[in-house]
């Protein structure tokens, strides 16, 4: 009982800190997406589906299919780029293996706002990437990258590749390279190797990685605004503007809990898949 009642005293400020900063808000906002909007962008205290039943308009459903799509395609690009790079730093001699994850994260020493405008520099018609290109290639045309889906997709990329190399790196460098060499001693190519050793073992890193890139992505809204320029709509620019613009706290509430439900659902899976992993390993 003494026991009990000590774990309750040193649990109480993270459950306190956890009602009144999380789970409160988080209720207020569930409440807020069934009340009806005001006239002049306040709220009425009458229960209403309004605000959900909006979510299924095909103009809804498509901003949202953009942004899971782009979430998607951020995240096999961020495992596309970080693998390679997180499986050799593993591998890398120790003593600069070091340097090179400072370097994987010294942007995280820059505020994130101002790395997304320093994208601005480099992708605008008179920007350093397409200055670079007139200067290698004469008389060509400049590309029109900025305020464009493409120019949100490198953003998004640059911006949570860490995210990715991390996790990868703390799963590749504990494996076993007995294992490899058996797999090699056995008659197995190097690159069946990979497929069936390396990239199993390393399922747990790809999974952490992969969620890691894909919860922030899929509502980001700083990235598509700046390097989107506002001509895209995503769900996190949506939501956003229902709280700021827009007024119409309800409906924002609604996209939020829609949003935070298609996170919830990656998370579940992502637990599943690392379970049967763990499983397979074990057997």
């Amino acid at each position: 009982m003494r026991r009990n009642y000590r774990l309750l005293i040193l649990l109480f400020p993270v459950i306190f800190w956890l009602v009144c900063f999380f789970l409160i808000p988080l209720m207020s906002v569930f409440a807020y997406s069934f009340i009806e909007r005001g006239t002049y962008g306040g709220v009425r205290w009458n229960f209403t589906l309004e605000n959900y039943q909006r979510l299924f308009d095909g103009l809804y459903l498509g901003i949202l299919w953009r942004s899971v799509s782009t979430a998607t395609v951020a995240t096999a690009l961020c495992l596309l780029l970080g693998y390679p790079f997180a499986y050799y730093l593993a591998r890398y001699q120790p003593k600069w293996r070091n340097v090179l994850l400072l370097l994987v994260v010294i942007p995280f020493w820059t505020n994130f706002l101002i790395r997304t405008y320093a994208w601005i520099l480099i992708l605008r018609t008179e920007g350093v990437l397409n200055s670079l290109l007139a200067f290698l290639i004469p008389n060509v045309q400049p590309l029109e990258l900025l305020n464009t889906p493409i120019a949100v997709q490198i953003g998004l990329v640059y911006g949570y590749l860490p995210f990715m190399i991390l996790p990868l790196y703390a799963s590749l460098e504990q494996l076993d390279l007995g294992l490899m060499e058996a797999a090699q001693d056995l008659g197995a190519s190097p690159r069946r190797t990979f497929w069936h050793v390396t990239v199993p073992l390393s399922l747990p890193g790809i999974l952490a990685g992969s969620m890691l890139v894909f919860i922030p992505t899929v509502g980001a809204f700083i990235t598509p605004e700046l390097l989107g320029g506002g001509k895209v709509s995503y769900i996190g620019n949506v939501v956003e503007r229902q709280f700021k613009s827009a007024r119409d706290w309800p409906f924002g509430s609604a996209l939020s809990f829609l949003l935070m439900c298609i996170v919830l659902v990656g998370t579940v899976l992502y637990f599943r898949a690392l379970q049967s992993s763990e499983d397979e390993m074990r057997t």
